[in-house]
């Protein structure tokens, strides 16, 4: 049966959400219907309200980092049933695609990026507000208390895990840890400098510690942020507001040749090319963690990748969630 629950609406691009009561309809064939208990706020729903983010639909309800607890299944599904805890995760895992089937890859032609999920697979929504057909967002919508997404975007998890602290795997966490783990892939010993030290970037640091990092320079122009990145495991915080010079000079000064590994957790133009200049020249690999603003573009001179750098990108750590 249909469930009349509250969720956060965003009506249009600028406005802010506005809670409203919706209509959740029962899972279809290959779908799970579930209640959530737990959602963080990751950065990509604020870009959804600024018009950032590219090709969602509204209106649409946001949230993509959420974990719950299966309220019912549609015909077919196996992999859970109702009861049990799961996380939901944005970038799916159908199984069958040639990216599914690659083990180095944790891209999905079934996500976003290849096809918007802005409607579930069958091309219809699960949600209806004030009788207007509302969006999901990502397939994933955790700003309501119950949502539907397709089976193979949905991850089992043990029972005893607590829903309030593990939802943060589906996204935030996630990001940050897998993009020094799998996409840099940190040596023991090596050098790392992290920009922006929001959720994503301090997980960054946390994955830098555990690969063995001996120094891990972290990077914010909010100094309030320093004592919990050196709780994690940063060894120098720098505000690039304490500089005349650009912070790259700073970090390739400081570490005689540049870092062996950057991260740009933030998404904005400058600090990618910031990230990109302070890793070494030759063997350094910088990682584009942060989402820019859908649409823009970034000017390099091509002699900061001719001499060997790696630039790359991540989506979500390059874990397979699912």
């Amino acid at each position: 049966q249909v469930i009349r629950c509250r969720a956060a609406v965003a009506w249009a691009t600028g406005k802010p959400l506005s809670l409203e009561e919706v209509e959740v309809a029962p899972p279809k064939a290959g779908e799970v219907r579930i209640k959530i208990v737990a959602t963080g706020i990751c950065r990509t729903d604020d870009h959804i309200l600024e018009g950032s983010f590219p090709d969602v639909d509204f209106p649409v309800i946001p949230g993509h980092e959420g974990a719950g607890i299966v309220e019912s299944v549609g015909e077919g599904v196996t992999s859970v049933k109702p009861g049990e805890k799961v996380i939901l995760v944005s970038l799916p895992h159908c199984g069958e695609c040639s990216f599914c089937l690659n083990p180095e890859s944790n891209y999905c032609l079934k996500s976003h990026l290849s096809e918007p999920q802005n409607l579930l697979p069958d091309k219809t929504s699960r949600f209806t507000c004030k009788g207007k057909q509302i969006h999901h967002f990502l397939w994933v919508s955790t700003f309501s208390e119950y949502t539907v997404i397709p089976e193979y975007a949905v991850a089992k998890i043990d029972a005893a895990a607590p829903l309030d602290k593990v939802c943060l795997l589906g996204c935030g966490f996630s990001t940050g840890y897998g993009a020094a783990i799998n996409a840099a892939k940190v040596k023991p010993g090596s050098t790392c400098a992290i920009f922006g030290l929001g959720g994503v970037g301090l997980s960054v640091v946390i994955g830098c510690k555990v690969a063995g990092a001996s120094r891990i320079i972290a990077i914010d122009i909010n100094k309030d942020k320093f004592a919990k990145a050196k709780e994690l495991g940063a060894t120098d915080c720098l505000n690039p507001r304490d500089f005349k010079k650009p912070i790259q000079e700073v970090v390739t000064e400081m570490t005689g040749h540049g870092v062996d590994y950057s991260f740009e957790a933030i998404g904005l133009a400058d600090t990618m090319i910031a990230a990109l200049a302070s890793c070494n020249m030759n063997t350094g690999v910088c990682v584009m963690v942060g989402l820019a603003d859908s649409g823009s573009l970034i000017s390099i001179d091509p002699m900061l990748l001719l001499s060997g750098r790696t630039w790359k990108g991540t989506l979500l750590g390059g874990m397979k969630l699912r």
